[in-house]
């Protein structure tokens, strides 16, 4: 009997009721809007990095940018995805992007308006018949 307990597991039938546990996995940085709040424009890197916590990307051919990314992933598959970028320049904060950041963590680049302004609508000009020689 025991035997053929063992051979029937074996065999092709797929067992629906028994499959392999697949745990919870949180991978990342999570960043929470208490976090965001005490961020300031011009804060150096360490007190972005205190604040925040270690990034877990920093691109070494972008010096100026942190990436903060946060999965989390239920029975196997990503539930929750987060991309956090803080952006630095001359070692200060300069912007941050990412899900519910503050517009004043954000300002506009010099020069460009905050909001796209929308695009002129040439002026309309009358069609013009072509002439009819004869």
């Amino acid at each position: 009997m025991l035997l053929g307990w063992f051979l029937g597991a074996c065999s092709n039938v797929p067992v629906l009721f028994l499959t392999p546990y697949k745990m919870d996995v949180q991978q990342g940085n999570f960043v929470t809007q208490d976090m965001i709040a005490k961020l300031q424009l011009g804060m150096t890197r360490s007190q972005v990095r205190f604040a925040l916590g270690t990034p877990l990307v920093v691109d070494p051919f972008r010096n100026d940018r942190w990436d903060y990314v946060y999965r989390y992933m239920k029975a196997g598959a990503v539930t929750e995805q987060r991309l956090f970028k803080v952006h630095f320049s001359e070692d200060k904060l300069a912007r941050v992007e990412g899900e519910g950041v503050p517009a004043a963590l954000n300002p506009a680049p010099a020069g460009k308006p905050a909001v796209p302004a929308a695009p002129e609508a040439p002026p309309e000009q009358p069609i013009q018949k072509p002439a009819v020689g004869g």
